[in-house]
């Protein structure tokens, strides 16, 4: 059974399976952007606390397609398995080899699609009793109700559901750290609401102060833009 305990980035690795060009035009239970925007905000918090990443795709030079680029543009150190024809990631040895590769036995897995490329290697990796979690606002399938019976069928197996933004705030810990504007960046571009929260409170501070905000504050305005 996946764990109760919060998730310890120095124990993770994040799975990326089928983020795919092709596959993500039969995406409908929610907007093509939102779901990149979220892989690529997923991808960035794993680099930020250096997490392992490990992308895979299957016979990418069909109809399926490349990888998007939000994967590699976004964790530049993630290790690529490419598969030929196997749907389940987890039959593929080398795919494997690479995740026993990270030492990490707690396994954020995201995919195209949720009701194939996400239970399939999660539920694999259940029984050989790695702790497992379903990154599902980064995770698409084609509709709905397929959604739906996604996430009941991987909470009734022991896979914990998780969204992005609590994988970011259990990776980053604390936001006294140097680079607290790039984890702010990854919330703005999540949250549109939290932009305008961190945006509102820049201001203030600035016109307190008389100054230009503080420099964790310029690194978060520096880093939206980056990421926008």
């Amino acid at each position: 059974m996946s764990s109760h305990s919060l998730i310890d980035p120095d124990k993770a690795a994040v799975l990326l399976v089928d983020h795919q060009s092709g596959l993500l035009q039969i995406v409908n239970h929610t907007s093509v952007r939102e779901l990149r925007n979220n892989v690529a905000a997923l991808a960035t918090a794993a680099t930020l606390a250096g997490v392992p990443v490990i992308a895979t795709a299957s016979v990418p030079e069909g109809a399926n397609g490349p990888l998007i680029p939000e994967v590699f543009d976004n964790a530049p150190h993630a290790v690529y398995v490419q598969r030929y024809g196997q749907i389940n990631a987890w039959d593929v040895e080398g795919f494997r080899s690479a995740v026993a590769a990270t030492g990490r036995r707690t396994l954020l897995i995201a995919g195209i699609m949720t009701s194939i490329c996400v239970i399939e290697p999660a539920l694999s990796a259940l029984a050989e009793g790695y702790d497992v979690y379903a990154v599902i606002d980064a995770s698409g399938t084609y509709s709905d109700e397929a959604q739906r019976i996604s996430i009941e069928r991987l909470s009734r197996a022991g896979v914990t559901v998780v969204d992005v933004l609590s994988v970011a705030a259990e990776f980053q810990k604390t936001w006294a750290r140097e680079d607290a504007g790039q984890w702010g960046a990854i919330f703005a571009s999540v949250s549109p609401g939290y932009a305008t929260v961190i945006e509102s409170v820049a201001r203030a501070q600035a016109e307190a102060t008389g100054g230009e905000g503080s420099k964790a504050e310029v690194a978060w305005a520096t880093s939206r833009q980056q990421l926008a």
